[in-house]
């Protein structure tokens, strides 16, 4: 089994003790991202820019390991209130092909770290 850490400067940085992403060979699995940009700084008031945030940290960390959205087979999306599902789900989904998107769950949780609103973490598979 071969172990690899992923990091790249085009994503935030981790804020505990965690990895942006591991691979074990062709397995990717990338730790929950939140709308923070690569300053670190929470991007916040827009729903629709929280989400695509979180999606461009999850694409550039799926370029670090040289894989692309095409290569998601399981996104996990946890969100702080269940009347943004909307949307967070139409937002997401323009990151997909239709007819190809990953196996997914939405979760409802009481707070996200820095009181973000969405958090999604994808699991992905090199072709």
């Amino acid at each position: 089994m071969k172990r690899k850490i992923i990091f790249t400067k085009k994503a935030p940085a981790p804020i505990g003790p965690y990895n942006q992403a591991i691979k074990i060979d062709k397995t990717l699995f990338i730790s929950g991202q939140i709308p923070m940009n690569q300053s670190m700084e929470l991007v916040q008031n827009d729903l629709k820019d929280e989400v695509n945030q979180v999606m461009m940290n999850l694409k550039e960390i799926l370029i670090a390991a040289n894989m692309n959205f095409s290569n998601v087979v399981k996104s996990s999306i946890f969100i702080d209130d269940m009347d943004n599902f909307q949307t967070i789900n139409e937002e997401y989904a323009k990151y997909f092909k239709k007819g190809e998107e990953p196996a997914r769950e939405t979760i409802a949780v009481k707070s996200l770290p820095k009181n973000a609103r969405v958090e999604i973490s994808v699991v992905a598979y090199e072709k």
